[in-house]
């Protein structure tokens, strides 16, 4: 069982800057992802960006609305993974969840055509509200 923390959100005006924290538990495997998803209100839980982590490596990808704004990073001291969303927009708007699955070196390889589909994580967190308003 792996839990997972998310931290970070709050009410920013367009155009500022947040980063949002994913702390996990733990990672057990040696290859894994996590993956960033925000859900807005009467819509379905979009993929945002997702990193996957294998000792001396990583491979990332990020959904085109959030390209060129958004960066996905990691701590291995601290098990966190990080979001750093800048240029936001009100469209920007929603609960940010992050979620973690063991995966295979071949699912890394592969990672842009499933990273950002829901069902490829096993873990998620509670998620964190991410207000983008003036």
């Amino acid at each position: 069982q792996v839990q997972l923390v998310e931290s970070g959100g709050g009410l920013v005006q367009p155009g500022g800057s947040l980063r949002l924290s994913c702390a996990a538990s733990r990672f057990t495997s040696d290859y894994y992802a996590i993956g960033w998803f925000r859900q807005a209100p009467g819509k379905e839980r979009e993929g945002v960006s997702a990193i996957a982590i294998s000792s001396g490596d990583s491979s990332t990808v990020y959904a085109d609305s959030v390209k060129g704004r958004f960066t996905i990073s990691r701590d291995d001291a601290k098990n966190t993974v990080y979001l750093q969303m800048n240029s936001l927009k009100p469209e920007d708007t929603a609960v940010y969840y992050c979620a973690t699955s063991r995966i295979t070196k071949e699912q890394m390889e592969l990672l842009r055509l499933w990273a950002l589909s829901r069902g490829g994580y096993d873990y998620w967190g509670q998620g964190t509200q991410v207000t983008v308003s003036s």
